[in-house]
């Protein structure tokens, strides 16, 4: 991960955290199930900025190729797989909310009252 972040040539802030805080966070996350506005206290930092961290390392590990799930389940009777893990995905997803433009947020004019 440490190469990824030299080969950045990203601008902006620097973060806050060093990247071995970084992925300690991101590994609280995962371990503790606790919210994001919780580690982001005990870290010293916002809770978007928890999120932000927590998507970034997973990116990284993500892109390495070293962490894919396999794509496809064997072919066969259901019996015959040899389940030996249980993956559960219990992360905070963003929610995506509509975008407010001007004919969305217009009042509807009463001329017709009775």
């Amino acid at each position: 991960m440490s190469q990824h972040e030299a080969a950045k040539t990203k601008s902006g802030r620097p973060s806050e955290l060093s990247l071995e805080a970084q992925i300690l966070l991101a590994l609280t996350y995962w371990r503790e199930y606790r919210t994001l506005y919780h580690i982001g206290m005990d870290f010293g930092i916002h809770e978007s900025s928890a999120s932000r961290m927590v998507r970034k390392v997973e990116d990284s590990l993500i892109s390495s190729g070293q962490f894919d799930l396999p794509k496809k389940l064997p072919r066969g009777d259901v019996d015959d797989i040899n389940w030996s893990a249980v993956i559960i995905d219990a992360t905070e997803t963003p929610i995506e909310r509509p975008k407010k433009t001007k004919a969305t947020t217009t009042a509807v004019s009463e001329n017709n009252t009775p």
